[in-house]
């Protein structure tokens, strides 16, 4: 009896202390069920569950260490050692908030005195006219960084190994909260809020464990495209800086724009929807709609539409920078094609636009398309977040619709 009491005890310890860390994090087979709720009713009890084992085995340890045989001395002192070194390495080295840390000092530099290079990927945010830039490579190691801009205070996150970046406003009930990265579930990143301890998904911004579960945080309007593209179009911006302190943490992910980093959890799938294939994503009245990375770069420009949504999808000639734009304007859907140097034409009125969506030049100059909010990621989490989502029939990537030539005829015949 005391040797089972024993072993059970153990057991307890050891299984409580693995699989606390496990199931939130990119360990073989732990990301695939829907473990969270376990994962986190036993982060929030392994006190009370490491004082039950140790009432369990703490008597038969004192016996058998008096009493027993030498070699039950030996293996209960080989697993009190093995546990501690368990006890040691799933608390203080496996855990999320002791593998990646919030940068110690928060820099930021104006355009004209930053030195990042220029093709380097950022996410920019744009508050009450005060612009920011933020380097993925940055901010892929912190998971997120809390920030202010244009008085307002953002929470800036990450997820390399989603590939999917948000902006959210901290405020939870009308009251500014921290976070800390806990771990992820479906290979996304979660993070804690210091107030209740409930654990928040990255990718939507919703709890997904914990008091406030089904509540979400407010997102805020943000874009992922080259710093050189983002300066085009708010040159005043500032970028923020690489905190000396982790530059070796940095330099980890120096390829990570281009997904050729060596790693199974990062590293782009080159071919179509597969695991780690990029998409671009968009939602629009609860609708979501994927469009494959390989058939944006054939074809430059994509007019579609999502529920009554018309939509542009384009991209520039870096071939990483993206945009997402409304097409309807003054009541009318312009169909687009792709022109020169980064210019795109309407169909309609043949007006000439740029990539920040103004038209420069023809009857509709001055116009300027709405952005639409978009992202771009690893086709693994765009499906796992968004499981009715549509993928993009390329079929339709064609010659313009009947009406969009007749709507053509009638501007050409107005002498417009």
């Amino acid at each position: 009896m005391k040797r089972l009491l024993s072993i059970t005890g153990l057991l307890l310890l050891f299984t409580a202390e693995i699989l606390r860390v496990y199931f939130i994090s990119p360990f073989p087979g732990s990301q695939h069920e829907n473990t969270i709720d376990l994962a986190y009713w036993i982060s929030n009890n392994i006190i009370w569950i490491r004082i039950l084992a140790l009432a369990l085995i703490i008597f038969p340890l004192v016996y058998f260490f008096k009493n027993g045989k030498k070699w039950t001395k030996v293996a209960m002192s080989l697993g009190l050692i093995l546990y501690g070194l368990v006890f040691f390495f799933f608390n203080y080295r496996f855990e999320a908030d002791k593998m990646f840390y919030q940068p110690k000092h928060k820099l930021f530099a104006a355009a004209n005195n930053d030195t990042t290079d220029r093709g380097r990927l950022v996410m920019g945010v744009v508050i009450n006219g005060q612009a920011k830039a933020y380097p993925i490579q940055i901010i892929g190691y912190h998971h997120q960084v809390m920030d202010t801009i244009g008085n307002t205070a953002v929470m800036i996150t990450y997820c390399t190994v989603c590939r999917t970046g948000r902006a959210f406003s901290p405020f939870i009930k009308g009251s500014k909260q921290t976070f800390t990265l806990v771990g992820m579930d479906h290979y996304n990143a979660m993070f804690k809020d210091a107030a209740t301890g409930s654990w928040w998904q990255q990718a939507t911004g919703k709890v997904v464990a914990g008091p406030l579960k089904g509540a979400a945080l407010t997102e805020l309007p943000s874009k992922q495209l080259t710093l050189a593209a983002w300066l085009r179009e708010y040159p005043n911006s500032y970028i923020m800086q690489p905190d000396a302190s982790f530059k070796r943490s940095y330099g980890s992910l120096a390829n990570y724009d281009k997904g050729t980093l060596n790693s199974s959890l990062e590293k782009r799938d080159l071919s179509s929807w597969q695991r780690k294939s990029w998409v671009i994503g968009v939602v629009h009245m609860e609708a979501a709609k994927a469009y494959d990375w390989n058939q944006l770069v054939k074809a430059k420009v994509i007019n579609d539409a999502i529920e009554d949504m018309p939509v542009l999808v384009t991209l520039e000639n870096d071939t990483v920078s993206f945009h997402v734009y409304n097409r309807l304007v003054n009541g009318t859907t312009l169909d687009f094609e792709r022109g020169d140097n980064d210019l795109f034409i309407d169909r309609n009125t043949h007006s000439t636009w740029n990539m920040d969506g103004i038209c420069i030049s023809g009857a509709m100059k001055g116009e300027k398309l709405n952005s639409v909010q978009s992202y771009q990621e690893f086709w693994h989490s765009w499906s796992t977040f968004h499981p009715n989502t549509k993928k993009y029939d390329n079929l339709r990537v064609s010659e313009p619709s009947a009406r969009v030539q007749e709507q053509a005829i009638a501007w050409k015949n107005l002498n417009i």
